[in-house]
């Protein structure tokens, strides 16, 4: 694959969108290599801020929610298996390179994991903690509630590639982030300083990614044959 192909990210979010205001500042010269276009922004929350910086930057976007699904299927695992499926043909459809989960607040599950998988699409997350340490929701605020109680000194943010295991893919990057702050008994405090790290480690994550998919492609396309 030629240097001057953009590498094609879907961004998925549920909130504000900082992480991806990021990701949109950082478009013109996030890889050295490789131009880098978000084609869409998806979120599975109507009110999401995110969608509006999206609007702002000129980037499509889409608005796709698990309610419906639930209001006729059940039980509720046949639900999240249709939603996961609809949302994988949505990401699909624009031939991304990437999905890059940015504060995506939904499970994914095999039904849109493995169309992925099969198109050659990696999924990579952002986590507010190190890689085994408070997996899931409400990662900060069980580390802040670890640290009250004396059982850690530090925490950390990690960029990972998605698989199955909530969280336990292997990591892209890990910036660990020592709890000595003096107001860090202020959760506030502590989470300012922990979207501080993840604005910058989410740009420097998708570069590590694009770069590595890019030089796999390469090294595909360059492979004697058998």
């Amino acid at each position: 694959m030629s240097p001057t192909t953009p590498a094609r990210l879907t961004v998925l979010i549920s909130g504000s969108g900082t992480n991806l205001a990021a990701l949109i500042t950082a478009q013109p010269t996030l890889s050295s290599t490789h131009p880098t276009s978000i084609v869409r922004v998806i979120s599975n929350r109507k009110a999401a801020y995110g969608l509006t910086r999206a609007s702002d930057a000129g980037i499509p976007s889409a608005y796709h929610n698990l309610a419906s699904y639930k209001k006729r299927l059940t039980p509720e695992s046949a639900a999240r298996e249709a939603y996961d499926a609809d949302l994988a043909s949505l990401v699909l459809a624009d031939s991304p390179d990437l999905v890059v989960c940015a504060g995506f607040m939904h499970i994914l599950s095999p039904a849109f994991l493995r169309p992925l998988e099969e198109a050659g699409v990696r999924i990579i997350n952002l986590h507010p903690a190190l890689r085994g340490e408070f997996n899931g929701a409400h990662a900060i605020e069980r580390a802040h509630a670890a640290f009250m109680a004396g059982e850690i000194q530090r925490t950390g943010v990690m960029i990972h590639y998605v698989i199955s295991e909530v969280d336990m893919g292997e990591p892209i990057l890990q910036v660990a982030i020592p709890l000595s702050h003096p107001d860090d008994d202020n959760i506030a405090v502590l989470e300012d300083r922990i979207h501080d790290v993840e604005h910058e480690a989410i740009v420097e994550g998708t570069r590590l990614a694009i770069e590595a998919l890019w030089a796999a492609r390469e090294g595909q396309n360059t492979a004697p044959s058998s």
